[in-house]
């Protein structure tokens, strides 16, 4: 009995065998090596930007109490295109009158101009400037001599018939011209409704149908036989001139 007893329970042991049962459903993605082959990496694919953000156009981050000199705005008469047409939207605004140095609080309050006339429409507003030189003020009734001053405000040298900012969006083209209108009233000089394509422009000479090589060129010598001298206008005497005028 004890033999048959025993050797059931061994039996019975045998028969136990431990199996893993998976409790979750079994996956259909492939796993990562095998992904891996399939997908290509993008050729010439630059993932982030080299060019350094600024976290405001109108204060730069640079030290306000280091001393700046006043400065000229540039004026391109070497051949010189540089700023001068709309390169990311497709409208801007041009000074056209003269050069000037033009303080942050105006470019502020024309961005503000433009944004509230454009309220409620798609579009990008692009800041071609930067208020990057310091203006220093002395106080009043303050001798010469005395130093510089103190720092007042943040400014941009502007040259002329350069851009100071574009728009490009799903936008009217009269709509665009009214907002840039207003925001030029707001601002110091002259300016002028530029679009995408029309021509450069160096110093205050228009590139339309004359090339940068033309006008490098130094100017062509004139033949004196080749002038037609222009006749004098007909004189008439003293006594003819304060002669008497007799009716008929």
């Amino acid at each position: 009995m004890r033999s048959n007893a025993s050797s059931c329970l061994a039996s019975a042991f045998r028969s136990l065998r431990i199996t893993h049962t998976p409790t979750s459903r079994p996956s259909i993605i492939p796993p990562a090596s095998t992904t891996a082959r399939h997908i290509l990496s993008p050729q010439n694919v630059r993932f982030f930007s080299a060019t350094a953000t600024r976290a405001n156009w109108l204060e730069p981050r640079i030290d306000r109490k280091k001393k700046m000199m006043k400065g000229r705005p540039r004026v391109a008469t070497g051949g010189s295109v540089k700023g001068t047409t709309v390169v990311w939207g497709d409208y801007g605004l041009r000074m056209t009158d003269h050069h000037r140095r033009i303080s942050a609080q105006q470019l502020k309050i024309a961005e503000d101009t433009i944004k509230t006339r454009l309220r409620g429409q798609k579009y990008r507003l692009y800041k071609r400037v930067c208020c990057n030189v310091g203006v220093f003020v002395s106080g009043n009734e303050m001798r010469m001599g005395k130093g510089k001053g103190s720092f007042d405000h943040w400014a941009a040298r502007v040259a002329v018939n350069q851009i100071v900012m574009e728009v490009r969006g799903m936008l009217h083209e009269q709509v665009v011209r009214d907002a840039f209108r207003l925001a030029g009233n707001k601002l110091p000089g002259q300016w002028q409704f530029v679009k995408k394509g029309e021509p450069p422009i160096v110093g205050i000479t228009r590139l339309k149908g004359i090339t940068l090589e033309e006008l490098k060129r130094p100017r062509r010598k004139v033949v004196a036989e080749s002038i037609t001298p222009v006749p004098p206008p007909p004189t008439t005497s003293a006594s003819e001139s304060h002669a008497p005028m007799n009716g008929p």
